[in-house]
């Protein structure tokens, strides 16, 4: 029997900035980073007053999240979605979204032992790849066509047979395209494969309403959702999942015995967050804002910068060179630090994304 080589990990991505951080720190400005897509702008005082005063901070409670938490997110995603779409009972919570993108593979596996593969977008967040290596999958990438979109018709029908799931995101990240999540669906259900959609930038879209995969029923298919962004909660680590009640149950039955569950004053700042609209439409503003100076400020280098179709991101097409040579030439002239495409898939080796997370200013 051939032995197991041990798993090395590869340098984390944005390990690998320390040169573009250089460069911007020479800037007279000093360093601007936009490389990582962290919120930097304020909770809103409801929350870190729910934070700091629940008295929740001893014993432990549930790992799927106390009732009044799980209400609170399925109202919150009903009333965005326009409709009811889910109910309480077929949503649970998570730590954030990142621990349930990761370790995801890992758990199907358990579900279903005789299937081996995870099906993400080529141009996507690394995790979702990193997700299905680490369990010993297969990571095999979905092609995607010119508007950055999913070409599920592309699947090879041998590499859905053995599919544990299929990642779509949307908005998505990096790019910033929004998908058909109801073709998407049905392509799940004539294959018998899982969704995953990733949709933690569901309230940020700049050309049509808010979408969620749910809006086409919930057999099939599981909604991710996280506070992070939405809310400039990233460090308090509070998302859901929602959809398929068998799915969502294997998933919260497992979660249970690893011992993951949301702390105590954690869940109650996310349901204050989940109830208040107003901060979440001032931070919309915000984004649009910080986008469309980016957009000004790349044009007047002779760089197009096209808007996204939701996100805070900037997905730029670099037409000579590659993603590090732009990242460098950035660096120098408005000391900005950004991302290199190849972070986000092969195929994307010759485009650059700018997370809008701070405010450019007089640079």
């Amino acid at each position: 029997m051939p032995q197991r080589q041990p798993f090395i990990p590869p340098p984390y991505p944005f390990d690998r900035l320390d040169e573009v951080r250089e460069i911007a720190a020479r800037h007279p400005q000093g360093a601007l980073d936009l490389s990582i897509g962290t919120p930097t702008d304020a909770p809103a005082p409801a929350v870190i007053e729910a934070l700091s005063t629940s008295n929740l901070e001893r014993g432990y409670l549930p790992s799927i999240g106390t009732p009044a938490y799980r209400e609170a997110a399925a109202n919150w995603l009903n009333r965005v979605a326009g409709e009811p779409v889910i109910d309480p009972a077929n949503l649970i919570a998570t730590v954030g979204s990142k621990e349930l993108v990761v370790g995801l593979p890992h758990w199907l596996r358990l579900r279903r032992p005789d299937l081996d593969t995870v099906l993400y977008p080529a141009v996507s967040y690394p995790s979702y790849a990193m997700g299905a290596e680490l369990a010993g999958c297969r990571a095999v990438p979905v092609p995607v066509r010119e508007d950055w979109t999913l070409d599920v018709a592309a699947i090879d029908p041998a590499d859905a047979a053995r599919a544990l799931c299929l990642w779509v995101a949307s908005p998505g990240n990096p790019t910033g395209a929004s998908e058909d999540l109801g073709a998407i669906a049905a392509w799940g259900r004539a294959n018998g494969v899982p969704i995953f959609s990733d949709e933690c930038y569901i309230e940020f879209t700049w050309d049509r309403e808010p979408q969620t995969i749910l809006h086409h029923g919930i057999d099939g298919v599981v909604a991710v959702h996280s506070l992070s962004k939405r809310s400039n909660l990233a460090g308090t680590r509070a998302g859901f999942i929602a959809g398929d009640p068998e799915i969502v149950g294997f998933l919260a039955e497992l979660r249970q015995h690893l011992g993951l569950l949301v702390p105590g004053p954690v869940l109650a700042a996310a349901i204050a967050a989940y109830g208040d609209q107003g901060p979440v439409e001032q931070q919309r503003s915000i984004y649009r804002t910080r986008l469309e100076q980016l957009i000004e400020r790349l044009s007047a280098l002779g760089i197009d910068g096209p808007m996204p179709s939701g996100g805070f991101y900037l997905w730029l097409d670099i037409t000579d060179g590659d993603g590090w040579e732009l990242a460098n030439h950035l660096a120098g002239e408005l000391g900005i630090v950004t991302s290199p495409g190849e972070f986000y898939g092969d195929v994307s080796d010759k485009h650059l994304r700018i997370a809008a997370v701070r405010d450019l200013g007089p640079r």
